[in-house]
Parts: structure tokens; C-alpha cells; sequence
């Protein structure tokens, strides 16, 4: 019997985090070698490459090989730091595959409950119905507090949905989250880091409806009646707005921002037939900053990066047989994403298609899903 006098881990887990200002930086434990023991170091982790890009003033970010999950490069991977609108990537992850994308609900007062002040919202009203698809689009494209509040309340409340995504979060092995809410907003405790929110993007990345809309530019969402206004996809590497250039290669992932978390933005792009993933959390600079800093770091991959040699890995689920430890042997070898948890329900992304394959999926930035069949079912502006 176990001792009842020993905290399970996600308890152990909360409380911890329970006792950090939001935005503080957090060291790993000692103790943790998710991804290998290199990576619970401070400072940056490198092996065989120089260049680094100067002038970085993140407060935590990695760079890794998308399809063989090596680390190529971090700077204190496990820094638990407030996540912001990139924790929906673990939202997706969580519920994506829970409704079929053709799906329609009615929205209620109810489902807009408690949705904070100040959230990023994309326009969700009670009286109006949508399909699952369009209320996606919300969540990946806007960043829609209120679409993510809707989903929660399909698949059986908050509290529920947020529970179910620590599980999760602990059979992805991401163990530097703590989950509070399931849209990323402010909130005590709420924490992930680098190393975690990559591992979120990648396991994301093996399903084609995860790809396709997050590599969506724009799409048209329902105003009631056959009315409808164009939304735009927040990510600026993707979209070029603001001044920021469009990443050649980009295919998404997530960015978010609050006036508290600060900017935070996980990305992936590929070239020559190898994608690279890219989380940069908390950087000095305001603005466009985050994508400057994720755009060098991604040149520096797929130049200088060539040479590094792995620092960490980029475990796989629980379910899928990962083992965690320094040790870890990436089962993804040639088809990024696929593991044996998944493949039932999800599509393999071999990376001779890598953006290529997104991009089909797409027709004038705007989503053209698989139809493929699911199981049961800044200032203060915030995402």
C-alpha cells in the first residue's frame, strides 16, 4: 500500500508551484532528467556549434530537431515560467480528437461564464451555433479565450478539462506544468517551461487537424445568421503583420502574451526536408521581439545548428513507452509525430512532406481539413 504520508506527484507538483509568483523563474529540481541531465543545467547547453545569435534576452529557450527530437541547443530548458496562450497547445493535445470538427453547439451564456477580464476573445456569442471546426479556428487563429471556454464546457466543464490536461501534461512527461486554467490566462501557479511547451507542439504536430490550423492565416467566423467577419492568425511569422517578416518555412505554432507572463511563442518551420521547433519564453524586448528571437534561433538550426551535437532529447508520452531519463531513445524515426499511442487516430507527417504536407492542407491561408473522422464525443490585451 502507499505511504500516506507521501505526496503523489501531481500534488507534490501544484503545491510547489502553489508557493511561486506568477511570473517567476523557477529552477528545475535536481532531481529531474527529463530529456537528459544537460538540460536541468543553468545557462546555455551546446555541443559542437558556435554561433549562437547575440543579443538574446529570453529568460528560457530551446531549439530541437522536430523528427529525431535532439536538443540541439537550450538555455535553462526547465525554468518553470508563466506559459501565457501557449499552454492551448496542450488544450488541443488534450481535446482535440474528443469531437468530430462537424460537430455543432449552441452557444449558451453559461459557456461564456467566468471567462476573465480582459482575455483575448474571438467573437463567441450566446444564440449562435458552430460548428467545432469554426470555434478551433477561434482558439488557434485569435487566440479565443471564449472558443476555449465553449470546448471546455462540451467536454464536461473547466475544472474537468483542466484535469484532464494535467494528466496529460504528465503522460507527455511534461513535469514543469502545472495547470490552472485551459486557456493560459494569468492565474497563481500556472507554470510550464521550454522543454514542455516543445514537447506540447510536437506531439500536436502529429495530428493533421493540429497542423492545419495552426498554420491557418485566415478564415471566416460566424457573426449570426450568414454573417460572417475574417479573423487573422495572431502569429506574426506567419502572417508578417506588424512588421514582422513571414519565416520561410514557418508552419505555426503558438504565441501568447499577457502583461503579467509577458511574450512566449513556440514555433516550427522547415527547410530541405528538416523541421525544427523553437520555444522562446519571456525575452526582454517587447513586441515583435519574441518572433526576432525565434526567427534567429531557427536560422542558427538549420545553419550552424547542422554541426551541434544533442544535448536532450525530446522524450516520448508515457504511453508510447517513454522512458524519460537521460538515456531516452526517440521512437520517432522518419515519420515525425507518429507513436504508437497515436496512430490509430492520427495521421503520420512523413518529412519529405514537412511544410509541404501543411501547406497542402491549406488553400489561400485559409483551412481545408482532412475530412477524416474523430472518436466519441500587448498592453492588456491578453492570448
Amino acid at each position: 500500500m502507499r505511504d500516506s504520508t507521501r505526496l503523489s506527484r501531481r500534488a507534490a507538483l501544484g503545491l510547489a508551484a502553489a508557493a511561486v509568483p506568477l511570473a517567476a523563474a523557477v529552477p528545475a529540481a535536481a532531481a529531474t532528467t527529463i530529456g537528459g541531465e544537460r538540460l536541468t543545467r543553468g545557462g546555455v547547453q551546446v555541443s559542437g556549434a558556435s554561433g549562437l545569435p547575440k543579443g538574446l534576452t529570453a529568460r528560457s529557450w530551446l531549439v530541437a530537431d522536430h523528427d529525431s527530437g535532439e536538443v540541439l541547443a537550450s538555455y535553462d530548458a526547465h525554468r518553470r515560467l508563466a506559459p501565457a496562450s501557449t499552454l492551448k497547445m496542450l488544450f488541443a493535445d488534450t481535446v482535440l480528437d474528443r469531437f468530430e470538427r462537424t460537430e455543432k453547439h449552441t452557444v449558451t451564456a453559461a459557456d461564456l461564464a467566468g471567462i476573465p477580464s480582459g482575455s483575448s476573445l474571438v467573437g463567441v456569442r450566446a444564440g449562435i451555433t458552430y460548428t467545432v471546426e469554426e470555434l478551433w479556428l477561434g482558439v488557434f487563429l485569435r487566440s479565443g479565450n471564449d472558443a476555449v471556454h465553449v470546448l471546455s464546457h462540451m467536454n464536461g466543464g473547466v475544472d474537468e478539462t483542466v484535469a484532464q490536461m494535467q494528466a496529460k501534461a504528465e503522460d507527455l512527461q511534461a513535469l514543469d506544468t502545472k495547470v490552472v486554467s485551459p486557456d493560459g490566462f494569468d492565474h497563481e501557479g500556472q507554470l510550464s517551461s521550454a522543454y514542455d511547451l516543445t514537447l506540447f507542439a510536437r506531439h500536436g504536430l502529429a495530428d493533421a487537424d493540429f497542423r492545419a490550423y495552426c498554420a491557418t492565416r485566415t478564415a471566416d467566423f460566424p457573426a449570426g445568421g450568414k454573417k460572417t467577419f475574417q479573423i487573422q492568425n495572431t502569429d506574426r511569422l506567419l502572417t508578417g503583420a506588424d512588421g514582422v517578416a513571414v519565416y520561410d518555412g514557418l508552419i505555426g505554432v503558438k504565441n501568447g502574451y499577457t502583461s503579467n507572463a509577458g511574450n512566449t511563442f513556440t514555433g516550427a518551420a522547415t527547410r530541405d526536408g528538416r523541421t525544427l521547433l523553437v520555444t522562446v519564453l519571456h525575452p526582454k524586448s517587447g513586441g515583435g521581439g519574441v518572433y526576432e528571437e525565434t526567427a534567429a534561433l531557427l536560422d542558427w538550426g538549420f545553419g550552424e545548428g547542422t554541426k551541434a551535437k544533442s544535448v536532450g532529447t525530446l522524450v516520448e508520452p508515457l504511453g508510447a513507452g517513454g522512458t524519460g531519463g537521460a538515456s531516452a531513445t526517440p521512437a520517432r524515426q522518419g515519420v515525425a509525430g507518429a507513436s504508437a499511442s497515436s496512430a490509430a487516430n492520427k495521421s503520420s507527417w512523413g518529412m519529405a512532406g514537412g511544410a509541404g504536407g501543411a501547406v497542402a492542407l491549406l488553400a489561400g491561408g485559409t483551412l481545408a481539413l482532412r475530412n477524416r473522422g474523430r472518436g466519441s464525443g500587448g498592453g492588456n490585451h491578453r492570448r
